[in-house]
């Protein structure tokens, strides 16, 4: 009776004999539920960092009377506050002129001096010094304004001069006239090292000395054309009259730079290239990277396709080139979210992650081509946290090795270099997270799920044995407004054998003995996967404000993303249309047989970017489940979008693949109801995607929605445009009228 008491009070909602769904009051209740549940997750350890030489460690954890700073040592057995909220906020409230609100000390990069016993901090744009035995804080200053950020897709100039001094200070190394040159330091004598660049082939500026000063790694360039996104802001804030934007924007297909390495030598004024043979067609070539020892230099070449990925290391002496690591697959090669080198011993060894057996697993090459595998068996490695070379011993981030979990959940595990002596470091049934001492010694490990809050320990991190508990979070005050734990379901997928793993969130005033139309929010980009797996309050998407409109959410892990075998993700090679909805759709088959409240006979759908690619194609080739979408930022052609994240998937060269992938060529198919939400200044995805889906559309005779949002960049509508995607479900699935706007609170 008390938490239904708390339910009405806190969200606003009805009794349960007159609830709606879609209404007036439906609305207020999920607008006022973000700022409701804030701050009611008390003692979960947030900004967690080791001090004082790795002998302790301070976090940050929110209580009913507000935030608070601790400071625990590394054997657990003194925890002490690490200063008096209240002192600190009188104090800084003098010094600063503002107000604090005590559930949201604005401490932004702090850093704590155990021997002076002061913290600094940013806020309010300045630097700030807290003297805690004093009580005393000081304005160090307004901070430096920041430098613009470099658009992501920008092509940085190669063709530039800049002195490049050698290591010994004798020389410096410069392009002129497209030319590699050297100069003496201490007289004027120039020297001309190459003689082959030019404008359209030249030498780079980014020039690599070895460390005895006796030889340089330069890449000769042949530039190619630069594709331009012109964006046009209709209604700039500072002008009546609109602007144009430009970005750099290779699309799939385009022409790429190709680069060659070349090795010269100081002393005997000699060049040698490497062979074209062994670096063709290239995606992209780089990582140059000296032996201490001034031996060889390493580079890595990624051939354009995704199939072929190599280490090469080029002789100093010689000029030879050795392969050192040849990675290919009959699909792609992960390289922007699986590769993983460091070298060892003077690169005499390198510790390398390969898909090659099926599972992503680390390796050990030897300078004379031998290798062995370090990790083995069904599951995958998800980063690597140290290398300890003098013990040869990795520490690492794994999921999938613990039978009856969650497959996604990260462990902690160490490992000999030869693949003996793995120890599991952690082991409770959860998603795993850590901050280790700067010795690894230690680990302050937390761990949840999205249906159980956080648990802090203090571990060994070499045996995994808790020293102490830190803390464990109490979600109490968080359910007592209301709020729904989301369940955690999986199910078979369309092989019959494969687990897909989701997650169901329910409204709060939720009532088993109604029907509610399902909604699934998607993400199935292959980079990664998205389902959370540590507790969370919400996840992208407000999915639990959406929820209390009178709708069970889903959110899926299909066939195709990422984090689980090679061949679960590889169904997404050449074939990104799939989007994993054979598995997605008899995942929510399989809850609605468990969960009759789930009305599977109205089903929608929406997602962003990717995301709005897959929900828009929901209604293209999937209709007959699917019947109301929403897309936000779409690529629905994988030509029109950024290169490097479509040919990663896609492949090259351009084939029908694409054409088939594409919503465009599929338009005159869509049943259902659509709406299409685009900012007008989107770079990430080229605007034009929408707009040659609309046209398509048009063309077709079909009929779809379309919200254009002037001065929006990439993104699932901001606050306007969820407010209209809500609606459009409202109407659509729940079949009533939205509220008006001017009625809601």
């Amino acid at each position: 009776m008390l938490n239904r008491l708390l339910v009405i009070i806190l969200l606003g909602s009805l009794p349960a004999t007159t609830l709606s769904q879609g209404g007036a009051e439906d609305y207020n209740r999920a607008a006022r539920m973000r700022e409701v549940t804030r701050h009611k997750v008390w003692y979960e350890p947030m900004q967690v960092q080791w001090v004082d030489d790795g002998r302790a460690f301070i976090y940050k954890i929110q209580t009913a009377g507000g935030e608070q700073y601790f400071m625990m040592d590394i054997n657990g057995r003194q925890k002490k506050l690490l200063f008096d909220t209240r002192k600190f906020m009188i104090a800084f409230d003098k010094a600063s002129g503002t107000v604090t609100d005590k559930r949201e000390l604005p401490l932004a990069d702090l850093a704590y001096d155990a021997a002076k016993n002061v913290i600094t901090f940013k806020a309010h744009n300045h630097s700030w010094e807290y003297d805690i035995t004093g009580d005393n804080i000081i304005d160090k200053g307004e901070l430096p304004a920041p430098g613009e950020s470099l658009y992501w897709g920008t092509i940085r100039d190669e063709d530039f001069s800049k002195k490049i001094p050698s290591p010994d200070g004798k020389w410096n190394a410069y392009i002129k006239n497209s030319n590699v040159y050297i100069k003496a330091r201490d007289n004027k004598e120039e020297i001309q090292m190459s003689f082959d660049g030019s404008p359209g082939e030249f030498y780079s500026g980014h020039i690599v000395w070895s460390p005895n000063s006796a030889h340089l790694a330069v890449s000769k360039v042949r530039p190619a054309p630069k594709r331009i996104l012109y964006l046009v802001e209709s209604s700039p804030e500072d002008q009546l009259q609109p602007k144009l934007h430009t970005r750099d924007y290779l699309k799939p297909g385009d022409a790429l730079t190709q680069r060659t390495p070349v090795l010269f030598s100081i002393e005997g004024k000699k060049q040698v290239a490497v062979p074209a043979e062994l670096i063709a067609n290239q995606y992209s070539i780089g990582m140059f990277r000296w032996t201490k020892d001034s031996r060889a230099f390493t580079f890595e070449y990624n051939q354009r396709g995704h199939q072929q990925y190599a280490v090469y290391s080029v002789d100093a002496a010689t000029g030879k080139v050795k392969t050192l690591i040849s990675e290919t697959s009959k699909t792609f090669i992960d390289y922007s979210g699986k590769k993983y080198r460091y070298d060892v011993n003077d690169s005499r060894e390198i510790i390398w992650a390969s898909e090659r057996d099926g599972w992503n697993h680390l390796y050990l090459y030897d300078e004379s081509g031998n290798v062995k595998q370090i990790t083995r068996g069904n599951w995958v490695v998800r980063r690597v946290v140290h290398v300890d070379e003098k013990n040869r011993t990795i520490l690492f981030e794994a999921s999938g090795k613990n039978e009856g979990q969650d497959p996604y959940f990260i462990h902690y595990y160490r490992i000999r270099f030869d693949g003996t002596q793995l120890v599991a470091l952690t082991a409770e049934n959860g998603n795993h997270s850590a901050v280790f001492s700067p010795d690894y010694k230690r680990m302050v490990n937390s761990y949840s799920r999205i249906d159980q809050p956080p648990v802090t320990v203090l571990r060994d991190a070499t045996t995994g044995k808790i020293i102490t508990g830190v803390e464990k979070a109490d979600i109490a005050p968080l359910l007592a407004t209301g709020w729904q734990l989301p369940e955690v379901f999986h199910t078979k997928g369309r092989d019959g054998a494969t687990d897909i793993w989701g997650m169901i969130i329910r409204p709060s005033n939720f009532d088993p003995g109604k029907k509610y139309p399902v909604i699934e929010y998607i993400y199935a980009g292959p980079h990664s996967s998205f389902v959370p797996k540590s507790f969370v309050t919400d996840s992208r998407g407000d999915l639990h404000q959406l929820a209390e409109l009178g709708f069970i959410v889903v959110q899926i892990d299909g066939m195709g993303t990422s984090n689980r075998s090679k061949a679960f993700h590889d169904v997404c090679w050449r074939n990104l249309h799939d989007s994993g909805f054979p598995d997605r759709i008899q995942w929510i088959k399989d809850a609605a047989a468990k969960y009759p409240a789930m009305d599977i006979s109205q089903v929608g759908i929406f997602g962003n970017s990717a995301g709005g690619q897959s929900s828009a194609g929901a209604l293209l080739h999937h209709p007959d489940f699917y019947k109301v979408a929403v897309s936000s930022s779409g690529c629905h052609d994988n030509r029109m979008d950024k290169i490097w994240w479509n040919e990663q998937w896609m492949g090259y060269p351009i084939g029908e693949q694409y054409a088939q992938s594409s919503n465009v060529t599929h338009a005159h198919k869509l049943e259902g109801k659509l709406m299409l939400i685009l900012g007008e200044l989107d770079d990430n995805v080229d605007p034009s995607s929408t707009f040659q889906l609309v046209n398509a559309i048009i063309k077709a005779n079909k009929v779809c929605d379309l919200l254009f949002v002037p001065g929006m960049g990439h993104s699932l509508g901001g606050d306007y445009g969820e407010h209209r995607r809500r609606d459009f479900f409202v109407k659509h699935l729940l079949g009533v009228d939205p509220p008006e706007w001017k009625d809601l609170q």
